[in-house]
């Protein structure tokens, strides 16, 4: 009994300690990522917007925006801001383990802490990205296609978790297979940009006039179902039972494997990096 106490006692002081490294990880990466910058954190809400004005005029005033009853600037800025957290997570979790090398070394940090505290950290930058489409919308108000409702509250339960699940899921694989595969690194740098064309960002599927077959395929991305998702809560639509199911499977396979993965190769870690 004496023993149990002792080892739970380890394993509630490591968690403890792996907290406290987490969350002074998420702080330094978001304090690094606009270091020297004359705005600072005021960037997080203004890259966002800047990026939906740019894609807002070339892709309506350009190439146009059929079949989107959605305003079209809280169109573009929420799809971005949706897809910007799996991008930025996983790109920058993918060199986390490479780049603390010197830390794992040194300490007995668990190594998953690393990729995730860039998980976090798209989180953080996720909630400031929301303030800029808080303002946008308040802007767009007068033109009747933007609504305040209450399914907007879906977007932090259950919305954030599923995306949370699946992007921490990628970016724990990619971690591992950046350390003995570093061309993954320009690869996966390729990959993101044609899934971000893949995924209906700044169009709409149905202007793409695709066949049964071909929208099968398309339906297959899983960012698609989460971009949908975060689209209609915001725009005042509860989403059917299967994009529920859809988005909250895919994160849990995708954390699932992740975890699996990042288990199963944590041991070999230090000796490739």
């Amino acid at each position: 009994m004496q023993k149990n106490n002792v080892k739970m006692s380890e394993r509630a002081l490591r968690l403890k300690k792996s907290y406290v490294v987490l969350s002074s990880m998420v702080a330094r990466n978001v304090r690094n990522q606009y270091r020297r910058s004359v705005l600072g954190i005021l960037w997080t809400v203004l890259n966002p917007l800047l990026n939906m004005l740019v894609m807002a005029f070339v892709f309506s005033n350009i190439f146009g925006r059929d079949n989107i009853e959605m305003d079209y600037a809280v169109y573009v800025l929420s799809g971005t801001i949706a897809f910007t957290i799996m991008r930025a997570a996983t790109n920058n979790a993918m060199h986390s383990l490479v780049n603390s090398y010197d830390l794992m070394t040194k300490t007995r940090t668990p190594y998953y802490i690393f990729p995730l505290s860039h998980v976090f950290s798209a989180l953080v930058n996720f909630g400031f990205s929301l303030i800029a489409l808080i303002i946008v919308m308040l802007i767009r108000l007068p033109t009747g296609k933007v609504v305040f409702s209450w399914t907007m509250l879906m977007v932090l339960i259950p919305w954030l978790p599923c995306i949370f699940m699946f992007t921490t899921g990628l970016s724990l694989i990619l971690s591992v297979i950046y350390v003995r595969f570093r061309d993954i690194g320009h690869i996966y740098s390729v990959l993101l940009t044609l899934w971000n064309y893949l995924t209906p960002v700044f169009y709409s599927l149905k202007s793409l006039n695709l066949d049964a077959t071909a929208m099968k395929i398309m339906r297959l991305n899983p960012m698609l179902h989460y971009v949908n998702y975060f689209r209609d809560v915001i725009n005042g639509v509860v989403p059917d039972w299967k994009t529920h199911l859809v988005c909250f499977g895919a994160g849990a396979i995708m954390l699932l494997i992740g975890l699996l993965i990042f288990r199963l190769a944590r041991r070999s870690i230090i000796l490739y990096i």
